[in-house]
């Protein structure tokens, strides 16, 4: 369980009850191999679209814990699918963790972008024309405490990969121009 006195790092402030919540039953599932993706993805896909990412922009008690909407096309059956994923955002790039929730194959939408790296990501209402790659060991060891920052069930999600070093996908523009400040 969560220390309550722990703090947020680089915010230095305890975090609420609903933050140590989410983060300890995340926690809780994810050592037991229970991984609820496949199960919850069309739900919260649903409710970002038809809120505009106002419902599901985030996750609940994490606001720097922002999601945003993947499309991606399956690598072997080219079928279309889209994937609610929290995200880091620095000027014109957007970094994405294949965690899986720390389990020990890499999720399938890491698979299909490296096959398929030209795609399209959703941000609140706006949608953005992208192309995917792999961050080099440089770039990930510069982003990894970034993410551990902002959800420090990274962390977790490391340890419990074992051997698997979970890779970071970073995502640039197709198109002139940076991605709006909302990022």
């Amino acid at each position: 369980m969560s220390d309550p006195n722990k703090t947020d790092p680089g915010h230095g402030t305890k975090r609420s009850s609903m933050a140590r919540l989410v983060e300890s039953c995340s926690q809780f599932v994810n050592k037991r191999g229970i991984y609820l993706g496949r199960r919850s993805t069309k739900i919260h896909v649903a409710l970002y679209r038809r809120t505009n990412g106002r419902l599901g922009g985030h996750l609940p008690a994490w606001p720097d814990a922002r999601i945003l909407l993947l499309d991606h096309v399956g690598a072997r059956t080219g079928t279309h699918r889209t994937s609610p994923l929290m995200y880091h955002a620095d000027g014109d790039t957007i970094a994405l963790a294949a965690s899986k929730a720390g389990q020990p194959t890499h999720p399938a939408w890491f698979h299909n972008l490296k096959a398929n790296p030209d795609t399209t990501i959703q941000i609140g209402a706006r949608s953005h024309s992208v192309r995917a790659r792999v961050a080099t060991d440089a770039e990930r060891n510069l982003l990894w405490p970034r993410f551990i920052e902002f959800f420090p069930s990274y962390d977790f999600y490391q340890r419990h990969a074992g051997d698997r070093k979970i890779p970071i996908v970073i995502l640039t523009p197709r198109s002139q121009g940076n991605f709006p400040a909302i990022c």
